[in-house]
C-alpha cells in the first residue's frame, strides 16, 4: 500500500468518526431535551399535587414587561372603549350586629350567676345588695347527637257490629290504626337515621368505615355493609324517581354544562377490579331557572353514554374537547377556556424550586386569555343581550390577535412538547372555541360543572371505590340529590330527611305529578329544608 493510499484510507477514518460523533452529538441533544421535558413534567406534577389549586393569574415581578405585545393590544382595546365601573373592594371590618344575626336561629339559655345571701363585701365584710345584672360574654355550645329508640305501637279495634246475628257481616272485624310506611321495612332504619348516614357520606365525605366508629361511640352498633345496604336499597326504591325526574328537566333546558371523571368500581362484570368506570356530570347553566345537577354511572367513557343521557336535549353544551360528545345530536358545541388556559400553564417551564420561569411563551398565551376572562368580569351582570354585543366588541379584537400568535408561535421550531401541545389544542378547536360569542347566555368556561364534581372527586380519595355496580349507581342518585340541594341553597340533611319519610307514603306510582314538589327547586318544599339566611349572610 503507498502512502497516497493510506493517507486517503486514514482521512476516510477521520470523515467516519466525525459521523459518528455528530450522530452522537445528535443523541445526546435529543435526549438532553427529553431529560428537560420529563423534568418540566415532574415539576409540573409536583406543583398540581403541593401547590396551590388556585388558577388566578398572579403578577410575577419583571413579568409584565415581557408581554408588550400583549400589553399593548390591551391598552388598545381597552383605552378607547367605554368602559363599565366597577368599584374598587376594599375589606370592611365585622360590621355590629353581624354576629347577634349569626346566632339569632339558635336556641339560647342563661346562665346565670348569682351573688348568694350569705356573701358580704370582700373589703370590709359589709352587706350587699343587687343593683343589677350585665351580660359578660356570649358562648356558643356545642351538645354531641342523641340516638334513642322509638317503637311504633299500633292500636287495634273491634267492631261491635260485626260477627253480631242479624249483621251484614257474620265474621268479626278487627281494624289497625293506619301508621306510616318504614323506609325500610324489618329494619331498625328510620328516615332521620339513614338520611343521616347519606349526609355523612355524600355531603361531608366520611366513608361508612369511619362512620362506623362513629356510631358505635353513641352507643349503636352499626356495620359498614349494613349502611351500604341501606343506601342501595333506598336509593333505589325511593329516591330513584326524584333522580330521573332530575334528568328528565334538565333536557328541557337551553344550556347545559358537561363533563366526566373517573370511579372504581370493584365487581363489574367481566372487567378487573381495578378498570376505571366513568361518572358522568350533567349541570344547568347559571341562565336556567332551574339549577340542578346530574350523576350517572357508566362502566365506559363512549360517546353513546353521552348521547343517551341527552336524547331529547336541543341546545348549547358547555364541555371540553373530548370527542365523544360530537356524537350527540341537535347541540351546538361550546368549548371551555379554562382547559385550552390549563394547556398554556403546564407549558410554562418551572424552576427547581417550582417558581415560572419569566418570559415564556405559555405565559404569554395565557395573557391572552386571561384578557378574555377580565372582560367577562367586568360584563356578567348585564343582559344577555348586551353581553353578546359587549363580545362581539370587546372580545372579538382579541381572539383575532391570540389566532395570530398561535399561528406565528406554532411556525417557529421548539422542543417545549407542551407548548406544542397548547398550540395544536387551540388550533384544533378554535371553531368551538368562539362558540361563546354567539349568545350571551353562554359561559366562557366549564368551571360551574367542574365545581359540581369537586366534591365528589374529594369524597373519592376517602372511599377510594364501589364495591358493586348497584353501589356506583347508589352514588350517582346521591350525588345528585345532594350537589342539586347544595345548588338550590337547601339542608341537604333535612332534604335527604323530607324525601324518605315523605316518598314512602306517597302514590308517586299512580300519581307520578306529586314529585314536581319534591324536586329540589320547588316552592313546595317546607321550610326546614332550606337554609337559614342569617347564616348564608354572615358566610359571605
Amino acid at each position: 500500500m503507498t502512502g497516497q493510499e493510506e493517507l486517503l484510507m486514514l482521512r476516510a477514518l477521520v470523515e467516519k468518526q466525525k459521523e459518528e460523533l455528530a450522530a452522537k452529538d445528535d443523541i445526546i441533544a435529543k435526549q438532553n431535551i427529553r431529560i428537560e421535558n420529563m423534568v418540566q413534567a415532574l415539576l409540573q406534577a409536583r406543583k398540581k399535587l403541593f401547590g396551590s389549586s388556585t388558577e388566578t393569574s398572579r403578577n410575577l415581578d419583571g413579568q409584565l414587561s415581557l408581554f408588550e405585545k400583549t400589553q399593548e393590544l390591551a391598552k388598545e382595546l381597552f383605552g378607547e372603549q367605554q368602559k363599565i365601573t366597577v368599584p374598587s373592594h376594599t375589606r370592611k371590618a365585622r360590621q355590629p350586629g353581624v354576629r347577634q344575626e349569626m346566632l339569632a336561629g339558635l336556641p339560647k339559655e342563661i346562665e346565670e350567676y348569682i351573688i348568694g345571701p350569705d356573701d358580704s363585701c370582700v373589703k370590709c365584710g359589709g352587706a350587699l345588695t343587687v343593683i343589677g345584672k350585665r351580660i359578660v360574654r356570649t358562648e356558643v355550645t356545642y351538645e354531641p347527637p342523641k340516638l334513642k329508640v322509638k317503637q311504633i305501637v299500633q292500636q287495634i279495634a273491634k267492631c261491635t257490629q260485626c260477627g253480631k246475628e242479624g249483621s251484614e257481616n257474620p265474621k268479626d272485624h278487627f281494624q289497625k290504626a293506619a301508621i306510616p310506611v318504614p323506609v325500610l321495612p324489618h329494619s331498625i332504619a328510620t328516615p332521620s337515621l339513614v338520611a343521616q348516614v347519606m349526609y355523612q357520606k355524600f355531603a361531608m365525605g366520611m366513608p361508612f368505615a369511619r362512620q362506623e366508629k362513629d356510631w358505635y361511640r353513641l352507643g349503636l352498633i352499626l356495620s359498614r355493609s349494613n349502611m351500604a345496604n341501606w343506601t342501595n336499597r333506598c336509593s333505589e326504591e325511593w329516591l330513584t324517581s326524584v333522580y330521573e325526574r332530575i334528568l328528565a328537566e334538565l333536557r328541557t333546558c337551553e344550556v347545559l354544562h358537561m363533563d366526566e371523571t373517573r370511579i372504581q368500581c370493584n365487581r363489574e362484570e367481566g372487567r378487573k377490579a381495578n378498570s376505571e368506570s366513568y361518572m358522568w356530570v350533567i349541570r344547568s347553566a347559571a341562565c336556567e331557572t332551574i339549577r340542578a345537577v346530574f350523576f350517572h354511572y357508566s362502566p365506559t367513557r363512549k360517546g353513546e353514554i353521552a348521547r343517551q343521557l341527552l336524547s331529547g336535549f336541543h341546545g348549547y353544551l358547555t364541555t371540553d374537547a373530548y370527542a365523544a360528545y360530537e356524537q350527540v345530536e341537535n347541540i351546538r358545541r361550546n368549548l371551555c377556556w379554562s382547559h385550552c388556559r390549563r394547556y398554556f400553564i403546564d407549558s410554562i417551564p418551572l424552576t427547581s424550586n417550582g417558581k415560572e420561569i419569566p418570559g415564556s411563551k405559555g405565559a404569554e398565551g395565557r395573557a391572552y386569555i386571561d384578557l378574555l376572562f377580565k372582560i367577562e368580569n367586568e360584563i356578567k351582570d348585564l343582559p344577555y343581550e348586551e353581553i353578546r354585543e359587549k363580545r362581539l366588541e370587546r372580545s372579538r379584537p382579541i381572539l383575532d390577535a391570540f389566532w395570530s400568535w398561535v399561528d406565528e408561535i406554532a411556525a417557529i421550531p421548539t422542543t417545549n412538547k407542551k407548548l406544542t401541545k397548547a398550540l395544536n389544542y387551540s388550533k384544533n378547536q378554535k371553531k368551538y372555541l368562539e362558540t361563546f360569542l354567539e349568545d350571551g347566555r353562554l359561559p366562557i368556561s366549564n368551571n360551574l360543572c367542574e365545581a359540581s364534581i369537586k366534591p365528589f372527586a374529594t369524597g373519592r380519595r376517602a372511599w377510594l371505590f364501589a364495591d358493586s355496580p348497584k353501589g356506583a349507581t347508589a352514588n350517582a342518585v346521591l350525588y345528585t340529590l345532594v350537589e342539586s340541594a347544595r345548588a338550590n341553597e337547601l339542608n341537604v340533611f333535612e332534604y335527604l330527611n323530607y324525601l324518605l319519610t315523605e316518598i314512602p307514603n306517597s302514590d308517586y306510582l299512580h300519581q307520578p305529578e306529586v314529585l314536581e314538589k319534591y324536586l329540589p327547586w320547588s316552592q313546595e318544599l317546607p321550610e326546614v329544608c332550606r337554609l337559614n339566611h342569617n347564616y348564608k349572610k354572615c358566610l359571605k
